[in-house]
């Protein structure tokens, strides 16, 4: 089978096409034909190594991702694919099931084949949703569901999120509004619009907006881009939180990736109240192209990987 391969950090040309055997199941494992995945930031910095030193799990990715080269060379956290094949023990897939979900610092989904555990985070896909959608779902909407869920927003909650234009970004407005809460989204010029469209009730423009003599107050201002991103905007935003509100970014701590998570994107998904965005697609045979793009750090929503 093809797979991307890493054999050690660096810039996206370390990344390379090879062909590796084929995996077979274990006995508790699945066998999925993957269709789509995608390159999230989350793959970039682990194929650089880029991670901010004042990170207090920066040791903690070293021992987990590999110390001097990553631990399990086949990135990829994400996939939307078929059962090709069950183990003997395995019982809740079987083969032709249309499957979707995250694989996390295990990785493995840059490849034709993955084999799986079927207690991992992983779930049947409806059959109202494509590949694609399904594989641009999984990064942004865990993430989101994860933040969200920590933060304890409830009905008529007035949230900030910073990064409202990335994957997580665009996730956590359509979450957010299912929840009832009234968002402000802040990106940049460029967005404005699609932000809106997702749902958001105001936006803020980083690249122009000041709000340091505003009243409004926040019950959770989320970051959904993370602390090594900056502006003097987001600056603005931290002194604007309600008595007893929350500020979450999503580097606090590594993603808990849940099935239940996945099953609640699907019932949004069919009601057709939670739909990714896909900025890009590129064939697995381009995925240098794809990190290059992911490195600049402007993408709206999800760069997409055609298997």
């Amino acid at each position: 089978m093809k797979a991307i391969v890493a054999t050690k950090y660096g810039p996206p040309e370390v990344l390379e096409v090879k062909e590796r055997a084929k995996p077979h199941p274990r006995k508790n494992q699945i066998l999925i034909k993957v269709h789509a995945t995608a390159v999230t930031t989350s793959d970039s910095r682990v194929r650089a190594f880029r991670f901010p030193l004042w990170n207090p799990m920066i040791l903690v990715f070293r021992l987990i991702l590999g110390i001097r080269k990553p631990r399990q060379p086949v990135l990829g956290m994400v996939l939307a694919g078929e059962v090709e094949a069950v183990g003997k023990s395995v019982t809740h897939f079987q083969p032709g099931d249309q499957v979707y979900g995250m694989t996390g610092p295990s990785f493995g989904c840059y490849a034709e084949y993955l084999c799986l555990s079927e207690k991992s985070c992983i779930a049947k896909k409806p059959q109202s949703i494509s590949f694609v959608d399904a594989a641009a779902s999984t990064y942004g909407g865990l993430f989101a569901s994860y933040c969200l869920e920590k933060s304890g927003i409830k009905s008529g909650d007035k949230i900030l999120i910073y990064g409202a234009s990335g994957a997580i970004g665009t996730a956590a407005i359509q979450l957010a509004k299912n929840m009832g809460a009234e968002i402000t989204g802040v990106c940049s010029t460029a967005n404005l619009e699609l932000v809106k469209s997702l749902g958001a009730d105001a936006t803020l423009d980083y690249t122009r907006d000041d709000i340091s003599e505003s009243r409004e107050r926040y019950d959770l201002i989320f970051d959904a881009v993370g602390k090594d991103k900056t502006s003097p905007l987001k600056q603005q935003c931290a002194k604007h939180l309600a008595k007893g509100g929350k500020y979450i970014s999503v580097d606090d701590g590594m993603l808990k990736s849940r099935k239940e998570a996945l099953l609640h994107l699907n019932s949004l998904m069919e009601a057709g109240t939670f739909k990714p965005v896909i900025d890009r697609s590129y064939r697995l045979e381009d995925i240098v192209a794809a990190h290059r793009y992911v490195d600049q750090g402007h993408k709206k929503g999800n760069v997409l990987i055609s298997v």
